[in-house]
């Protein structure tokens, strides 16, 4: 069987996590603490609920697992939204672009999961 650092979706998500890493990087310095800790906390949190929904005992685990991970998906998503309306960030239309990309991805692997149970 396969594992996690097999699946296109961990992959996509580890990169996202980058990319959110390099933008939060230029907010205020005074938002370390605040948004920039929070932004950083939820984007890490997607691949990793991927990667232990993915090393749990079955498909039911996984699947709830992958629920988590899409809401951490959200948060960010709410997130970048308030950064770029602080004007901590701007072109935020690549990181929406790749939030969109990774949902689609996760809701498909969750369909795929619970077909098989």
């Amino acid at each position: 069987m396969k594992t996690h650092v097999d699946l296109d979706v961990w992959k996509k998500s580890m990169d996202f996590v980058e990319n959110i890493y390099k933008i939060s990087s230029t907010f205020p310095k005074e938002e370390m603490y605040g948004l920039t800790s929070q932004i950083r906390r939820a984007a890490v949190s997607v691949p990793s609920n991927i990667a232990e929904g993915a090393s749990r005992q079955g498909p039911k685990e996984f699947v709830q697992f992958l629920y988590i991970s899409l809401g951490s998906l959200s948060e960010v998503e709410t997130q970048i939204m308030l950064a770029n309306r602080l004007n901590f960030a701007n072109n935020i239309d690549i990181i929406l672009k790749e939030i969109t990309t990774i949902k689609k991805m996760l809701n498909g692997l969750i369909r795929n999961v619970k077909s098989k149970l």
